[in-house]
């Protein structure tokens, strides 16, 4: 099976692409938007629509696989790929990407995304057109073999498909009370995110303020779950503790021992503590951090993402123990190839995976991840796009049932 022909389309996002230099800087809210002038390069105003490309790959049969472009949105700080433009983006696409594209056999996907990695084409947005295009390709793979797109990962990287879905983290937006409600009800595994990215409005000169939710959140679980309902509270800090706490990492460590008794019985994960300004100096951060936690007895897991974007990375923050979970935030990784490794790397070296992303991705990013999540079990999926709960969870979780119930359908055939 080959590839007759290539369209490429824009489209819009499951969210919005936020200056985050900005918003930590102090941005005033109005309504949904934010007030003030954009601090990081490629933003027109502080809060802007999403933009994404949708890579269509025309097969011989006359099959559509397809895969969508896409970045975070913290867009062009912590060492992240810039905002693009969409239709410059498609444009690029349909051009010289779909002349090397056109007639490609469809044998490997992984053979594909080694030449495509190869490759010393332009692109506008070279990260985002990896992980649209990477992700068509599993698609076309998988539609020319007529298996899921689970199937195809564990085969060529030698994983086994989990029998079961991959437990989901949801992430709530600036809504953390009622958007905790819809994760309880809907018994989420992982939750609430809580997207505390603003120092003196979500944690509170001394953490009173972000103490006092993660007690409300504790409570509410008690109060609306059942006795079988044990969730993981996970929290996104976004360096704002840092902040707090001035770079006084014994007083952050005691300060978490309080969010821990404050979680109870909950066991609690916090990602982002606060950010070092470059790479080398957040793992020595995070590992001084970590550190003391041990010492101190002091039960709360860390979560790298600030600084922790590409494969090599990833590599820096698990060879140095920097952490327990590293976030695999894939936009950001280019090419889901790289996910893929990514995970390996970190299972392999005794780290924690979260296979994460962005809200600011698309239904077909977060489909695509689904099946990279059977493929290669992480420990937590990421719920997305979008911040409602409702949308990036139904599409996340229908998309692994769908791709479980075809496979075991497909393997009880076999055995008649």
């Amino acid at each position: 099976m080959k590839i007759r022909d290539v369209i490429a389309s824009p489209g819009l996002t499951g969210f919005f692409a936020d200056d985050q230099a900005a918003i930590k800087a102090g941005a005033q809210p109005d309504g949904f938007i934010y007030l003030g002038e954009p601090k990081t390069p490629g933003f027109t105003t502080i809060r802007q629509a999403g933009e994404s490309v949708s890579i269509m790959l025309e097969l011989e049969d006359g099959q559509v696989a397809y895969g969508d472009c896409a970045t975070v949105q913290y867009s062009g700080v912590g060492g992240r790929h810039p905002v693009f433009k969409a239709r410059e983006l498609a444009e690029n696409i349909e051009g010289e990407w779909a002349e090397w594209l056109r007639g490609q056999e469809l044998r490997s996907f992984r053979s594909l995304v080694e030449a495509m990695e190869a490759l010393t084409l332009n692109s506008p947005a070279p990260k985002a057109l990896h992980y649209g295009l990477s992700q068509a390709l599993l698609d076309a793979v998988a539609r020319s073999r007529k298996v899921t797109m689970a199937e195809v990962i564990a085969d060529e990287y030698g994983t086994q498909v989990a029998d079961k879905p991959v437990p989901i983290f949801a992430q709530s937006g600036d809504d953390l009370y009622n958007n905790a409600d819809k994760m309880i009800l809907k018994k989420v595994a992982v939750l609430p995110h809580g997207l505390i990215n603003n120092a003196k409005r979500k944690v509170g000169r001394d953490g009173e303020i972000f103490l006092e939710y993660v007690r409300w959140l504790a409570g509410r679980i008690t109060f609306l779950g059942s006795n079988e309902y044990r969730p993981r509270l996970h929290l996104d800090t976004y360096g704002t503790l840092g902040q707090v706490f001035a770079g006084n990492w014994e007083r952050l460590a005691d300060y978490l021992g309080k969010v821990a008794d404050a979680a109870r019985p909950y066991a609690i994960q916090i990602e982002g503590p606060m950010d070092a300004g470059s790479r080398s100096a957040q793992i020595e951060a995070l590992g001084a951090l970590r550190n003391l936690l041990r010492k101190k007895g002091i039960h709360v897991p860390i979560v790298a993402d600030e600084w922790c974007n590409t494969l090599e990375d990833i590599r820096e923050f698990v060879s140095s123990g920097a952490a327990d979970f590293v976030q695999i935030k894939t936009p950001s990784l280019g090419s889901i190839s790289n996910t893929i490794a990514a995970i390996q790397f970190a299972k392999e070296n005794g780290s924690y995976t979260y296979l994460g992303g962005s809200c600011n991705e698309t239904d077909r990013c977060g489909q695509v991840c689904a099946h990279i999540a059977l493929a290669m079990q992480p420990d937590q999926t990421l719920a997305k796009p979008g911040m409602g709960v409702d949308e990036g969870l139904m599409i996340v979780h229908n998309e692994m049932q769908r791709a479980l119930a075809l496979i075991r359908r497909r393997k009880a055939a076999l055995q008649k």
